[in-house]
């Protein structure tokens, strides 16, 4: 597929997945959203890549929204069509993906911007990012997940306040909030993320699968996030990293995981 929002870059098991809209801010459109659904797809089912970074083109925004002028005079029907589409097509689709997917976020993340980087498995920002949701400012709701997923890593009150105000949190408050793991320069922030991204290529990709799974099931209504980990762990018996890296444990030597 040619792709005319995004750029996708593979180099040493680890593959940057780059939204490429920059007179937009890098806003998510339907094609946009399209564009990823696949590229990200792709990527999952390429044994070469082990590691996904998604972040946006130039200096100034990661994702600075969702293309309002897509859905400006939609209905009822068609709003609610258009969250739960999205939903599905990327921002759950990111989640529940088996590879590792960290979002290096170099700039503005806000809406959609900000969910993106949510449903990412973790984020690091660049000293100049800002996020928020300002979606009330527009007589809307979050509609990408912003409302489950924000409490879920700031906290009940931090979020509700973000939410209402629509205000704009910096890359120290969003460290300081556990919303991004790391801060560093926006020149480093791509080499500092490969750096990341690099130590987990090293270990088994299987298990990392099973962890992801059995994490995002802690946050899942009517699953008990125990038993998914209790039988995860016990998958992990049958594969072949598993024999891998407990040989190479007991021959006291680095492990090369098959990722079977």
């Amino acid at each position: 597929m040619n792709y005319e929002n995004i750029l996708i870059e593979k180099e040493n098991g680890i593959a940057v997945i780059t939204i490429n809209r920059p007179t937009k801010l890098n806003a998510l459109n339907k094609a946009t959203i399209e564009e990823l659904h696949h590229g990200f797809g792709g990527l999952e089912n390429d044994p070469a890549v082990k590691v996904i970074v998604i972040t946006g083109s130039g200096e100034k925004a990661f994702v600075a929204g969702a293309d309002i002028s897509e859905f400006a005079n939609f209905s009822v029907e068609k709003g609610a069509d258009l969250a739960a589409k999205g939903q599905e097509m990327l921002f759950d689709f990111v989640e529940n993906l088996k590879k590792p997917v960290i979002a290096a976020v170099n700039g503005f993340a806000l809406g959609g911007g900000l969910e993106l980087a949510m449903s990412a498995h973790f984020r690091i920002a660049s000293d100049n990012a800002k996020m928020g949701l300002p979606e009330v400012t527009l007589g809307v709701i979050p509609g990408y997940g912003g409302t489950q997923r924000l409490p879920q890593l700031v906290g009940k009150g931090r979020a509700m306040e973000m939410i209402m105000t629509a205000g704009m949190v910096d890359a120290q408050t969003a460290l300081n909030y556990g919303l991004v793991n790391h801060v560093v320069a926006q020149a480093e922030l791509l080499d500092f993320t490969k750096e990341i991204a690099a130590k987990i290529t090293k270990n088994s990709s299987v298990a990392i699968a099973k962890a992801i799974q059995a994490v995002n099931a802690n946050f899942k209504d009517g699953v008990d996030g125990f038993d998914v980990e209790i039988k995860a762990f016990g998958d992990c018996f049958g594969t072949e990293d598993f024999k891998e890296g407990t040989t190479a444990f007991l021959e006291k030597r680095k492990a090369d995981f098959p990722g079977k």
